[in-house]
């Protein structure tokens, strides 16, 4: 499968196996102007994930498969720069404490507000210097 680049314009991954949640969180960033892609796995989303373009990733930690949790932590030791938001309906403190250790920029509780979620992927493509 091709891999989606980013080029000059950020991408955000939105990795979440909830369809309704993937799609509505689409049309919300695309109507601020985001350019947005869904994948419903982490293993989807890894086929064609390019490291090296500017984006961020909205990612759901209690997905069938391979965890959030665990994609976070793949990428961590795959030396991934790519900021990554979490974004979970079932949070407590472990889990929390576990996602901010594999690197996570910040987790969000479902639901989450609109205004939150735009303003944390700002803040991820300002880190990337884009």
């Amino acid at each position: 499968m091709a891999s989606i680049k980013g080029g000059r314009t950020p991408l955000a991954y939105i990795v979440d196996d909830d369809e309704a949640v993937r799609d509505s969180t689409c049309v919300l960033l695309k109507s601020a102007g985001i350019a947005a892609v869904g994948f419903p796995s982490a293993d989807a989303f890894l086929e064609v994930f390019d490291p090296d373009a500017a984006g961020c990733v909205l990612l759901d930690l209690h997905m069938p498969g391979m965890s959030g949790l665990e994609l976070l932590e793949l990428m961590q030791s795959r030396g991934v720069k790519t900021p990554v938001i979490v974004i979970s309906g079932r949070m407590d403190s472990l889990l929390n404490h576990l996602v901010r250790r594999a690197g996570a920029m910040a987790i969000l509780s479902k639901p989450s507000s609109d205004d939150e979620l735009l303003a944390l992927v700002q803040q991820a493509f300002s880190l990337q210097g884009k």
